[in-house]
């Protein structure tokens, strides 16, 4: 066997790898959408095209109000962790060695904490407080303090990269020439990590959009967002309606990346461009 033939060969398996992970990640994904327009609610054969599930979704008042219970905690937690967690990038980019090291090891001990170990804790939490202050429940109020309080570290570790590629004298320098440090930190310090800030916002909105098990231990009875809402609905058995909500989600999703992979290609555009005049 020729090097040239071996070459083919090994170009073809690693081909068909790679091939078969995608089919094994993305069929099941391709067969709930081709079921969320089923005509029938049958899931072992397609009987015909038809968008009646998507009106039926539509039309159930359970599911737009888990919608809405979604969309509320996924955008004020998303935008409350991305506060937080920026500020307390900036905080621990200004520490010493020794303390950046304390502190960014903390902010990683909820990452790797397995979710019903954060979700539990903070049951417990929510109650104890609610005990000893003698009166409160777990609800939507609950769900957003959890899903802020699991997002802000995702929010940290974004930001803190693009602190550390950006000139620690920038910020001096705006001090020297008469800035307040509120001044300086909009006009100088932001724009630089704008781009780490937004990373961390889309994480935290994703996160939260996708999580259950926390959401299942702090939220109260009446309140559901559509992670709950689908677990109770499939105990009973899938229902079609089921289809086209995954359908509507992994469609969002999809745009959603689409349009922050174009910005980043504008942007590193930009980039290549300014440092090609910056050469000339």
């Amino acid at each position: 066997m020729t090097a040239s033939a071996a070459y083919n060969i090994s170009r073809a398996l690693k081909n068909a790898y790679l091939v078969l992970i995608l089919a094994f990640l993305y069929l099941p994904i391709a067969v709930l959408i081709t079921l969320s327009f089923n005509e029938s609610r049958a899931r072992s054969h397609f009987t015909g095209f038809s968008l009646k599930w998507y009106a039926a979704l539509l039309q159930d008042s359970t599911i737009m109000q888990a919608l809405y219970n979604t969309l509320l905690v996924a955008v004020l937690a998303s935008l409350i962790a991305t506060v937080f967690g920026t500020l307390a990038a900036v905080g621990i980019s200004r520490m010493g060695k020794n303390g950046k090291r304390v502190f960014l090891g903390i902010n990683n001990l909820p990452v790797l904490n397995p979710d019903i170990v954060t979700g539990v804790s903070l049951m417990i939490l929510f109650v104890f407080a609610f005990r000893l202050m003698g009166f409160g429940s777990l609800g939507l109020v609950t769900m957003l303090l959890a899903h802020i309080s699991f997002n802000t570290p995702y929010v940290i570790l974004s930001v803190m990269p693009r602190l550390k590629q950006m000139d620690p004298n920038l910020y001096e320098a705006a001090l020297d020439l008469g800035s307040t440090p509120m001044h300086a930190f909009f006009r100088v310090i932001l724009p630089e990590i704008f781009p780490g800030v937004v990373t961390g916002c889309m994480l935290a909105f994703t996160m939260s959009i996708d999580d259950f098990v926390i959401s299942f231990f702090t939220t109260g009875s009446g309140v559901n967002n559509l992670s709950t809402v689908i677990y109770s609905m499939a105990r009973r058995g899938i229902n079609p309606e089921i289809n086209a909500l995954s359908t509507l989600m992994f469609i969002a999703v999809m745009v959603m990346l689409f349009i922050i992979n174009i910005r980043d290609s504008d942007r590193n555009a930009k980039e290549i461009l300014i440092k090609a005049g910056e050469e000339n």
